[in-house]
Parts: structure tokens; sequence; C-alpha cells
């Protein structure tokens, strides 16, 4: 692809990038929106990790970006224009058999809140294994404001190097302000990110980039026993709702038990490990109970026989809740509202 080309189809995916952000921009709660943009503004101007940041430039660049959003709130997505043909953006599958020859990689997909994720990457490294295709990004060309390290769309698997290593960077910043004693600070004391920054955020990313991928793996796999297509329908009635989150932590845990979990427990990688369990959002913790006594078990003994356990139990547990919340949703004839307390109840009231 020559370099106008390339260049026209990065402006493309960037243009649908912003309608995204246009329409969900306000899904943050102020202090996370704020991080999100200043390194939203890092990546847009391509400055290191440690540089500073002048508040002053910062700030015009969110006035200008927050006015250009304001123009887009009810714009349409525009197709994706390859070699005289166009392609609707989310048919992301089509989009990559032409790319590939080309070394760049597409995503596109919806995630919480059902917002559009959209990215356009150099490809890194594409795999085949048994019935999914393996994406592996490095720098990125167009990206949104939320920019996940990893999904699962279909049978296909896209990670992103560049997006996971600074979602690293930002946790480490946040945990910096208060440095407090917990699961992501001992993953984080693991590195010497005070004397050798950039090159402990690549020894981190090539770690976690590994363990991204089991847990898509494991993704795939609950996408094959939950039924895909009957899960995704009942997430999307319930977008923008506590049983979202209640949901997506269900199917995250059975994931994690189906494939993360046996490995970590496995492979017994403290660094791992610990970041594994200071990842885990407050929904997730809450569900979950148990599999926090089990890595405070290892830490204080040294065997990851209580997280095997716990993985062992997990799997018959959230594979029969979340089909129990599909069967719930695919029977409920309520109202909306109705729908989204009978699961999240359904799923408070079997913690495991």
């Amino acid at each position: 692809m020559k370099p106008n080309q390339l260049e026209a189809l990065a402006d493309t995916v960037q243009y649908n990038c912003h309608v995204s952000d246009a329409r969900h921009g306000g899904d943050y709660s102020l202090c996370v929106y704020l991080m999100k943009m200043r390194e939203y503004y890092r990546w847009e101007h391509k400055l290191p990790y440690g540089a500073p940041l002048a508040k002053d430039a910062v700030g015009d660049w969110l006035a200008a970006r927050e006015q250009l959003w304001e123009g887009l709130e009810d714009a349409d997505l525009r197709p994706l224009s390859i070699q005289g043909r166009d392609y609707d953006p989310f048919d992301a599958d089509a989009i990559n058999e032409y790319l590939a020859a080309d070394g760049l990689v597409y995503s596109s997909g919806l995630g919480n809140r059902a917002k559009p994720h959209f990215f356009l990457g150099r490809l890194e490294q594409c795999l085949s294994r048994s019935g999914y295709t393996v994406y592996v990004a490095a720098g990125e060309y167009a990206r949104d404001l939320a920019a996940p390290p990893a999904m699962t769309l279909g049978n296909s698997i896209f990670l992103r190097r560049e997006s996971l290593r600074r979602m690293l960077w930002e946790k480490l910043e946040s945990w910096r302000w208060s440095r407090p004693d917990n699961a992501l600070g001992r993953a984080f004391a693991c590195y010497d990110f005070d004397a050798d920054l950039d090159g402990s955020l690549d020894a981190i990313t090539d770690r976690e980039i590994d363990n991204a991928l089991l847990h898509e793996q494991g993704e795939y796999e609950a996408g094959q026993l939950l039924d895909d297509a009957a899960w995704n329908a009942m997430v999307a009635d319930v977008a923008g709702t506590p049983a979202e989150l209640t949901a997506r932590a269900v199917r995250d845990h059975l994931a994690d038990a189906l494939v993360t979990l046996p490995r970590l427990a496995e492979q017994a990688d403290a660094p791992a490990l610990h970041f594994y369990v200071g990842n885990l959002n407050n929904m997730r913790k809450h569900l979950f109970p148990s599999l926090t006594a089990a890595y405070d078990a290892w830490r204080a003994g040294g065997d990851t026989e209580p997280l095997a356990a716990a993985a062992a139990r997990g799997r018959d547990h959230w594979l029969a809740l979340g089909r129990e919340m599909v069967a719930r949703h695919n029977a409920d004839g309520s109202e909306p509202a109705a729908l989204v307390a009978e699961l999240r109840s359904l799923a408070e009231s079997q913690q495991l």
C-alpha cells in the first residue's frame, strides 16, 4: 500500500474513532476521562511516557477535541475504501483479507456500553490456531479513546502491543499517586521502573501480552460453551446498566477459569499472578471472593494449588451461571429494568 493510500485509510479509521468517542466520551467518570485524555494526547503527539506534559498545550488540545466531538455526535460512520471497494467498518474479516499482504491489521467491535472500538495498526504476527486466528498488532495508526489491548471477535483474536504497553503505563502512573500495598504494586515491584522505565515496560508488556492471549483463548472457548449469539444479544439488551457489568464479569471469570488461571497456577509466575489479581475490577472481586482468598493463601505459603482449585470450581460454576443468565433473558417478557434487576440479583446470589 502506498503511503498516501495508508494515510487516507488511517484518516477514515480515525474519523470513525472520533464518531465513537463523540457518542461515548461521557461514559467515564471525570477522573478517568481526564487521565485517558492525557494519554490520548501523549499518543497522538508521539511523546515518550516519562515526558512532562505542558498543561496549556494539553488544555488547548482537549478543548479542540471536545469541540470536534460536539459536531460528530450524530454523524454516521464512514465505510473504508480499499483498492476501489468500500467496506462496512464492522466487516473486519473481509478488510483484513486485503490488509494482511500490506503488513496491516484492522479491528472493529463493541466494548462496554456497546461502544464501537476501531483501530488500524502494523501487523506484527498472524497465528492460525485450531478454530481461530490471532492477530498481533505493533504500532497503531488510528485508535479511539479507550483502545482495549485485547479483544475476541468471532473467530479472530486481536492483541494490541502498543495499547497494552500504554495501559500498563497508565496503571503504573495511577498506582504511583499513593503507592498502596496491593497486588498491582507487588507486580510493579518485580520490575525496576524507577531506573529503567522503557526496559521495564517492555518486559512487563512481553509477559502480559502472553497472558492477555490466554484470556482471549478462554473468551473464545467460553463463546463456544455459552452460545455467543445468545450471549451477545443479552449483553446488548442490558448495555449501559449494572447488569452489563455483572454479565461481563461472569464471562471473564469463565474465560479465566477455562484457560488463564490453570496456566498461571501451573507456571507459578509471581509477577503474572500479582498482576492478574491486581487487574481484577471491583465487580469481579465481588463475585469471586474465594479467588482473592486463594491468592492470599499462595502469598502466605507459596503453593498455587488453591488457585488451581478455584479455577476448577469456577469452570462449572460460571458456566452454569452464564447459561442461566442467557436462559432468563430468552424467557423474560418483562420490561428492561426488571430484566436488569433479575440478572444482577441472580449473579449476586451466586458468589463463589
